[in-house]
């Protein structure tokens, strides 16, 4: 079992009569995205150690339990001690981090006690000194025992510095946090301007880290440009949605009339459109919203892929453009179905993927050679999956 602990205790400093862990990140309070990270990890326990019950921390306690997770605010170390399920491995952030999903779930895999650090010299300014010329970069893994331990010293004691301390002691592993993380956003911030400019860097950098080609060479560029306008703005995830949708129906429509680069390339950039909003609509934690359009994002390329075979059926062909677009379509399904998130490899295709090659070659005026080789593709990245899985153990 996984529980997170988290923290409201400082103020924000520019903002002193509220607390840093309440300052708006990305749509959403910074404490309800920090939960939702330790949930993404697998966390079923939240434990929020807060000095006061202010209006903004009590409706972002009831909004991280909407996830279907217990919450338990607590003022002390032995209050979290007597929340804290016994066999529970705790994984605490600090309060103030901004950081990304990669960098919790990987820690979150192993047990016994670990500190996520960096060179004492690199450190930016919240980063707490451990020894050995490390600093805690803000992500502990910590046995049940730790919080045991800091229950018995006296209440006065600054719960989150006192747990690294006795986590040092124990001799926890040191995990070096990779330094280029500094530049995704990853740090301590307890300013609500700053905080907004990191949670710009966060969004990149989650469109960074993708391990698909299309997700990583043409998604992710257009979200560095697009995402912050969309964040500054508070353009809702259901306006970037409805965009998207609109664009897509227009494209199959041109599909289905016969305009078959320019409907191709409409729905390429729906695609586009779609996975941008749930992105936002990701961090500003609009589950359904999101579960909607990675579906959308999914079944728009796929249709479309089936309408410029109909379309591009002639003569020559015959009836083997729709035959080969339905191939390439079950292709691509299957794929879809056999492929772990994290084992993707950076070559294999997705259905944003085939309608991008296959737009390409409509443009060139060869989309049914064009349809042929992307089925091809298709059956190779399936063809790869399927022996992931069967290295699997």
């Amino acid at each position: 079992m996984l529980a997170g602990l988290l923290f409201a205790v400082h103020d924000a400093e520019d903002q002193p009569d509220r607390l840093a862990a309440t300052l708006p990140f990305g749509g959403l309070t910074l404490i309800e995205y920090q939960a939702r990270l330790l949930i993404g990890a697998g966390a079923s326990q939240i434990i929020l150690v807060a000095t006061r019950p202010t209006p903004e921390l009590l409706g972002a306690i009831s909004r991280i339990g909407r996830r279907g997770v217990a919450v338990d605010a607590v003022r002390s170390a032995a209050e979290a001690a007597e929340k804290l399920h016994p066999l529970a491995r705790v994984l605490m952030i600090a309060d103030g981090l901004v950081t990304t999903e990669s960098v919790v779930s990987d820690l979150a895999d192993e047990d016994g006690d670990a500190l996520l650090v960096v060179p004492e010299a690199e450190a930016p300014p919240g980063f707490e000194r451990v020894g050995g010329h490390k600093a805690w970069a803000g992500i502990a893994r910590l046995e049940p025992g730790r919080i045991a331990e800091v229950a018995r010293l006296p209440r006065d004691y600054d719960v989150q510095s006192t747990l690294i301390r006795v986590a040092s002691q124990a001799r926890a592993v040191h995990i070096d946090l990779p330094l280029s993380t500094l530049g995704e956003g990853h740090g301590i911030e307890h300013r609500a301007a700053s905080l907004e400019r990191r949670s710009r860097s966060v969004l990149a950098a989650s469109l960074s880290g993708r391990r698909g080609w299309f997700d990583r060479y043409v998604l992710a560029p257009v979200g560095r440009l697009v995402l912050p306008v969309l964040v500054d703005r508070k353009i809702p995830s259901a306006g970037v949605a409805a965009a998207g949708g609109l664009i897509g129906v227009l494209g199959l429509a041109g599909l289905a009339t016969g305009f078959v680069a320019s409907g191709a390339a409409a729905v390429l950039v729906a695609t586009v459109a779609l996975a941008l909003g749930a992105t936002l609509g990701d961090l500003r934690d609009e589950p359904e919203l999101v579960r909607a359009e990675r579906v959308a994002a999914v079944a728009l390329p796929l249709l479309a892929i089936l309408l410029v075979g109909f379309a591009v059926r002639d003569a020559t062909y015959d009836g083997a453009p729709l035959a080969t677009a339905l191939a390439l379509v079950v292709l691509a399904g299957l794929g879809e179905r056999a492929i772990r998130p994290s084992a993707r490899r950076a070559w294999w295709g997705s259905p944003s993927a085939y309608l991008a090659l296959v737009t390409v070659t409509a443009v060139a005026g060869v989309a049914m050679p064009g349809l042929a080789l992307t089925a091809i593709y298709a059956a190779a990245t399936l063809g790869a999956a399927i022996e992931g899985l069967r290295r699997l153990p």
